[in-house]
């Protein structure tokens, strides 16, 4: 079955097939050895309920790569996923926003970003 998703703050158009999705998100870090290092180090042991978040927002596995100070993050959602369900339920949670505000002072959003974002969702160009 093909599926559509439509980012209204983009406008971006997406197409998937199954019925788990996964999506590439992008964000560079502020280029400094040392923070890149702290910004490691803290997800090396993520807190239980930002772990919990990302299941009650329908996210079943994240995976973050980094070369240089560009950061990659893949996450496979179930059908429950949205991203305007994850950004509400997120700002609803006052550990997530603890954690999302510590992890801003590591971040630095990408060129031509909008002002409240950070992440940026990659367009998928290839597939086998």
């Amino acid at each position: 079955m093909l599926s559509v998703i439509w980012l209204k703050s983009t406008g971006s158009i997406f197409y998937f097939e199954t019925m788990n999705r996964r999506f590439c998100l992008t964000l560079d870090l502020i280029n400094d050895p040392q923070l890149i290092e702290e910004y490691e180090v803290y997800h090396q042991s993520v807190k239980p309920e930002i772990l919990q978040s990302f299941r009650d927002a329908g996210i079943l596995s994240m995976e973050l790569y980094r070369w240089e100070n560009r950061l990659c993050m893949i996450i496979e959602v179930d059908s429950s996923f949205s991203f305007e369900r994850k950004a509400e339920l997120d700002a609803n949670n006052p550990k997530v926003q603890e954690w999302e505000n510590l992890m801003s002072t590591y971040q630095q959003k990408l060129p031509n970003s909008k002002v409240n974002e950070k992440w940026q969702l990659m367009k998928r160009i290839f597939e086998s």
